[in-house]
Formats: C-alpha cells, sequence, structure tokens
C-alpha cells in the first residue's frame, strides 16, 4: 500500500523520540515525548487550494519540525503515518 496526498498535503513519518536525555538519564515509554520531527514520505500536488495557488516547498526526503498537534494519524501495516498540510510545517532541518 502507499499513501498519496492530495491537494497542499504532506506526508510524514516521524523520527525516533529520544531513549535518553543528553545528561544521560533514560527516558521510560511514558515519560518520552513525541518528537515534532520527522521525514517527508510523499508530497501532494499543490495547485488551487481554498482558491488560492499553492507552491509545495517540502519534498520528499527533507526532515521538517511540525506543529504540536497537527495532522491525522494513519497506520498502515507496521508503520505509523501523519498526514499534516503543508501550513502546518514551521520548518525544514537542514544538516
Amino acid at each position: 500500500m502507499k499513501l498519496v496526498p492530495l491537494g497542499d498535503k504532506v506526508v510524514l513519518k516521524q523520527l525516533e523520540a529520544e531513549e535518553t536525555t543528553k545528561s544521560g538519564i533514560v527516558l521510560p515509554g511514558q515519560a518520552k515525548e513525541k518528537p515534532q520531527q520527522a521525514e517527508v514520505i510523499a508530497v501532494g500536488p499543490g495547485g488551487i487550494v481554498d482558491g488560492k495557488e499553492v507552491t509545495m516547498q517540502v519534498k520528499v526526503g527533507d526532515k521538517v519540525i511540525y506543529s504540536k498537534y497537527a495532522g491525522t494519524e494513519v497506520k498502515l501495516g507496521e508503520d505509523e503515518y501523519i498526514v499534516v498540510k503543508q501550513n502546518d510545517i514551521v520548518a525544514i532541518v537542514e544538516d
């Protein structure tokens, strides 16, 4: 199965949560906060959305930071994805 986003939607795969803090403290499962960093898996075509021209600014493979409560969580097989609007992505992380 494959997710193909429509309009200005982007499919993200969340990056793994940190297991330990910078000082070396191991975090139990419940204490780990969901990271807001993800990798772009698929990008919609953009086009006219709500009467406005939308140009997609992210591409597959980009690492991004997205709004905390944004998107719809989707599970396909063993993998979990988040489908968000492009304007819910706040930054692209560059190395």
